[in-house]
């Protein structure tokens, strides 16, 4: 485990957005933004220290840009799939990933990734 990396903090904006039923499903795009802006005023609630944000958007959100202390990966396809391949990348440092998708976090977790719901970053 690299000690000296952040901790790689990945989020599942379709997930994390659609688990609060705010009419995000009238403007995506805007709704990942919204989370986005949120992720870089707050960080990770309970994290303290040096974290490394990644928000993977997909579908209608591919437009979103990344901010100082968020990066924005827009998935050329699958969103569950993209994460999963960051976390692969990602190999030898702590990873958390954002979201409820039980399948998504079977994945990441064989993977050796932490898990965390929605709440995390969400009020």
């Amino acid at each position: 485990m690299d000690a000296a990396a952040p901790l790689l903090v990945i989020v599942d904006a379709a997930n994390v957005v659609g688990s609060v039923p705010d009419g995000w499903w009238r403007d995506r795009r805007g709704a990942a933004e919204r989370l986005r802006d949120r992720l870089a005023a707050d960080g990770v609630p309970g994290h303290e220290g040096p974290v490394e944000l990644v928000l993977v958007v997909e579908g209608a959100a591919r437009g979103v840009e990344s901010v100082p202390g968020v990066r924005v990966d827009a998935a050329p396809g699958s969103g569950d799939d993209r994460m999963v391949e960051l976390v692969a990348e990602a190999e030898g440092r702590r990873v958390l990933v954002v979201t409820a998708d039980r399948e998504l976090r079977r994945r990441v977790t064989e993977l050796g990734a932490e898990v965390a719901g929605p709440r995390t970053v969400r009020p």
